[in-house]
């Protein structure tokens, strides 16, 4: 089985930014020595809690600190931005770290309102023009404009000798469809959708039309996933996880990732307690034989090539331990 890992940059409540950001770099370092296939980073704006907010930036950090293990985002959030410059972005990180960057594309928002609009002046408009958007980037990447079209005479330098390669993440049908009608690879987030993941997955396929001579669908499902050496420690040390989300939903969780100790003293109404066990049914937490079952199921269910795994606790050690583990059951050379 090929895994990955999807880094959000979390930060813990006794921990600052700078010192999450430091622990993103670690993470990629333990993922490559342990044999995953790639590190995505996400894209988030003024959402307490999170610190990555640049992946571009972290990515040549990250970058110039690892060897082998490809490296991306998670997304780039395509309706901020104009297509030209993130191909050049990308683009640059290709030429540093050749035949290793990927650029996932996605079209959410990424944080508020206010951030949106602090962001970009034309949001909305921009994600109804996601399909034009993403053709338009991926002239830019393959440097194939019509010779007709007005940016056929400019191209998105430095031109590296292997260009990224694109992905587009999703959780709808929609987002399916726009990744198969154009030929590229899809990745689904199953931690963050309440749609039939399957069916979504064969939709794709089934409307999968290739890009370039050879191509082939390509799946990735990303799965939120807690691991320790125990069943009781696991959903332990996964506690801190869901309360820090149910205190976001309340406005809350300014401080970050709270602790074991924190989440345990966390006052739940009856509510709460059903949201927060409705929140597990999303996440797979266990002792690594468990895990290692459920990975292996959902890989058979969703036909993915890849499992991609997003692991947020309050400890850094709790954290990478995790990877440690499922990588010793599920990776040949960990």
């Amino acid at each position: 089985m090929k895994l990955s890992i999807l880094d959000q940059s979390p930060i813990s409540s006794n921990q600052t930014a700078k010192e999450a950001l430091n622990e993103s770099m670690e993470l990629a370092k333990l993922g490559e020595s342990l044999g995953y296939t790639r590190y995505w980073i996400t894209e988030h704006h003024d959402l307490t809690g999170l610190a990555s907010s640049a992946p571009e930036v972290m990515l040549a950090y990250i970058g110039t600190n690892t060897n082998t293990i490809r490296i991306g985002s998670g997304a780039v959030l395509l309706p901020h931005y104009k297509p030209f410059k993130v191909a050049e972005v990308y683009n640059t990180l290709a030429t540093l770290f050749p035949s290793r960057v990927d650029v996932g594309l996605g079209r959410a928002p990424g944080g508020s309102a206010e951030a949106t609009n602090a962001l970009s002046d034309n949001f909305l408009q921009n994600v109804y023009k996601m399909p034009s958007l993403v053709k338009e980037f991926l002239h830019f990447l393959d440097n194939d404009f019509p010779t007709d079209h007005a940016f056929s005479k400019i191209s998105a330098s430095p031109v590296p000798e292997v260009s990224p390669v694109p992905w587009l993440l999703g959780t709808s049908k929609k987002s399916a469809l726009l990744a198969a009608e154009n030929g590229l690879a899809y990745a689904f987030g199953h931690f963050m959708s309440e749609e039939d993941g399957t069916a979504i997955i064969q939709r794709y396929l089934d409307a999968y039309i290739p890009r370039k001579q050879g191509q082939k669908p390509e799946v990735i499902v990303t799965v939120s996933v807690i691991c320790s050496e125990t069943t009781e420690k696991a959903h332990e040390v996964a506690k801190s996880t869901l309360i820090w989300a149910l205190q976001r939903g309340r406005g809350e969780g300014e401080r970050g990732v709270p602790s074991i100790i924190e989440a345990q003293q966390y006052s739940l109404n009856d509510q709460e307690e059903a949201t927060l066990e409705n929140m597990k049914k999303k996440l797979i937490i266990g002792n690594p034989t468990e895990v290692k079952e459920k990975l292996i199921e959902l890989q058979t269910n969703y036909r993915a090539d890849e499992i991609m795994l997003n692991t947020i606790t309050y400890s850094t050690k709790d954290r990478f331990n995790s990877y440690r583990l499922i990588a010793a059951e599920l990776l040949k050379n960990s």
